[in-house]
């Protein structure tokens, strides 16, 4: 199989997947290669928190051309996955390959699927973009091309509390990879002083309570293949139940001087089950008066899409500022894509890590806001 992820997390999710007894694991760009029955196809989209998606390749082949890319999807024995009555979704990733255009891709695919249960049968499949049945990936790189099922139906990253969004909110995938990466111990305080929509304190909440991001959602995609089993799935689900803690073993805060936004970021949390296990406040973070450290902060400050130079400056100044001044002994982690304001922090980064918001490349800056002796053996060198 083939587990989906974002750039930079690739060996945190093969953490995840050794976890839970994937074997033969390898580590690629943006995805994680590994082997493992379907307790462990189950169990990756439901316990995985920095997986996208998880793929089943059934087939593998030299395309260069629409008509050997619909030979070779039509030599594949769809009855054994898909009945006319079911629906199906064809996406499709082309790069650098004889075949330029991924929705050309996907429609020669759905020909070839569709026409050979058509031949077999006397019906076809329908489509169904949304909430098909049964979607197909194609992957062609180099006229390399793996034809896959989407194991997961809607990408993993919704986790289902999310209803709710500000104006820029970060991938919950993204903000559960960037928590893993901070180092936080899920015992020290963890502050977030510009939560937005409350991604952040509230992954890490579902992190520290054990909640597994599969128990919020309603729908995976394996639900719909012929070989679901409804008894294996409910024995994962109850495992995970299982597994949650009752009660939260630290304290974690969410803050931010926009009213309506904070409204939206407790919603989310109501919806996560986590809204009794963050401390959300209204308040700019310029004023606020954070927990004594030891702590973890980690925050998305704006990137300036709607700021002017100068006030963006300004803004990561004060940052950096407020950092020196109240978070005395605090681990601070800065995620931005605004590579140029980031230097107006004014203070010397202890490690810098590239990741992708989207399209656009972003960094992770760690600060150590220690004073005299560096004795706190809790957080990662």
């Amino acid at each position: 199989m083939v587990a989906k992820t974002l750039y930079g997390l690739e060996d945190i999710l093969a953490a995840e997947l050794r976890e839970l007894g994937a074997t033969d694991i390898n580590p690629m760009n943006r995805s994680v290669e590994f082997a493992g029955d379907l307790r462990v196809m189950y169990a990756a989209n439901v316990y995985c928190r920095t997986a996208i998606r998880v793929l089943q390749p059934i087939r593998t082949f030299r395309c260069a051309d629409g008509d050997r890319l619909y030979r070779e999807v039509r030599a594949v024995e769809w009855g054994r996955f898909l009945d006319p009555a079911m629906t199906i979704a064809v996406d499709a990733v082309v790069s650098h390959s004889g075949i330029d255009n991924s929705l050309f891709a996907a429609q020669r695919v759905k020909d070839a699927v569709v026409d050979q249960i058509r031949e077999g049968t006397g019906r076809r499949p329908s489509v169904d973009l949304i909430h098909p049945d049964l979607r197909i990936n194609l992957h062609l790189h180099e006229n390399h091309a793996t034809i896959a099922l989407d194991s997961s139906g809607e990408s993993l990253h919704r986790r289902g509390y999310r209803t709710e969004a500000g104006k820029a909110p970060i991938n919950e995938v993204l903000a559960a990879g960037i928590i893993v990466l901070s180092g936080w111990d899920m015992a020290l305080p963890l502050v977030d002083g510009m939560c937005g929509s409350g991604t952040f304190v509230i992954e890490a909440a579902l992190m520290a309570r054990r909640i597994a991001p599969g128990l919020i959602r309603r729908q995976f995609g394996f639900q719909r293949m012929k070989d679901y089993n409804r008894t294996l799935y409910d024995k994962v689900i109850a495992e995970a139940r299982g597994r949650v803690r009752k009660e939260m073993p630290c304290r974690i805060f969410g803050s931010d001087s926009d009213g309506a936004v904070l409204k939206e970021a407790r919603a989310n949390a109501k919806r996560a089950g986590v809204d009794h296990d963050i401390v959300f406040e209204q308040k700019d973070f310029a004023v606020q008066n954070p927990p004594a450290g030891p702590g973890v902060l980690i925050m998305n400050p704006p990137y300036g899409e709607r700021l002017a130079v100068r006030d963006i400056e300004a803004l990561y100044r004060m940052i950096g500022d407020t950092l020196k001044a109240k978070y005395r002994d605090y681990t601070a982690f800065l995620f931005t894509g605004n590579l140029a304001a980031m230097k107006s922090v004014g203070l010397r980064t202890s490690r810098r890590i590239t990741l992708y918001n989207g399209p656009l490349e972003s960094r992770l800056l760690r600060y150590e806001m220690y004073q005299g002796s560096r004795k706190q053996k809790n957080l990662p060198e």
